[in-house]
C-alpha cells in the first residue's frame, strides 16, 4: 500500500515538473565556419585619398544567414571595422587597402566579436593593379625569312615606364563581400 502511494507521489510530482517546465529560448551553440562569405553593404564612403587607417567604417548584411533550418545572422545587421593597412597610389600601381571588419551588432543590438575582411581575389586587398603603359614602341616582328629578304610586321609593345597610379574608392551603397578569418560562435539569436 505504501509503495503504490510513494509511486502515485513520485509520478504526480514528475507530471507536475515536466508539464511546468517554461519554454525556454533557444541557446544552441551554432557555428558559421571560417572561410564563409557574407554579404554585405558599405554605408558610408572610403578612400584610399581621404580614409585613415584605423578610421571606423560601417557595413550592414544585405541576405539572411541560416545554419540547417536557424537563421542566425538576420539581414540588417549592422557591421563596424577600419582600414588595416593602406598603401598610396605609387608610379605602375594603384592605391591599395585592406579592410578588417571586427564588430557585428545583431537586429536587437547584441554585439558580437568577429574577424573578417572585404574579399577580394588579390589576397583581400581592395586594389593594387598595375597602371597601363605611359607610351607604346613599334617593334617590328619578322614573320620569316625569304631569299635574303625578310617579311615581317610592326607590333606595338609596352614601353618600360607606367602612368601614375589612382587612389580607390568604394562608394556608399556598394555590394560587397566579407570573408571570415575565423569561425564565429553564435550563442545569442534573434527571435522574431
Amino acid at each position: 500500500m505504501i509503495k503504490r502511494l510513494l509511486t502515485f507521489v513520485f509520478i504526480l510530482i514528475t507530471g507536475v515538473c515536466i508539464a511546468s517546465e517554461p519554454v525556454l529560448r533557444d541557446y544552441d551553440d551554432y557555428q558559421v565556419p571560417a572561410g564563409y562569405h557574407i554579404p554585405i553593404m558599405s554605408l558610408q564612403e572610403f578612400s584610399t585619398a581621404y580614409t585613415e587607417e584605423g578610421e571606423t567604417l560601417n557595413f550592414v548584411t544585405t541576405n539572411d544567414i541560416f545554419v540547417f533550418d536557424k537563421k542566425i545572422i538576420p539581414q540588417g545587421c549592422k557591421l563596424k571595422g577600419y582600414i588595416e593597412k593602406k598603401n598610396e597610389p605609387v608610379r605602375g600601381t594603384n592605391a591599395a587597402m585592406k579592410v578588417f571588419i571586427n564588430k557585428m551588432y545583431l537586429t536587437d543590438g547584441f554585439e558580437i566579436p568577429i574577424k573578417a575582411y572585404i574579399y577580394s581575389a588579390n589576397d583581400n586587398k581592395i586594389g593594387g593593379e598595375l597602371t597601363a603603359p605611359e607610351k607604346w614602341n613599334k617593334v617590328p616582328h619578322y614573320q620569316r625569312w625569304t631569299m635574303f629578304r625578310a617579311y615581317g610586321v610592326l607590333q606595338y609593345v609596352p614601353g618600360s615606364q607606367r602612368r601614375m597610379g589612382e587612389h580607390v574608392t568604394i562608394s556608399s551603397g556598394a555590394n560587397l563581400v566579407m570573408v571570415l578569418i575565423a569561425p564565429i560562435n553564435m550563442t545569442h539569436t534573434v527571435i522574431n
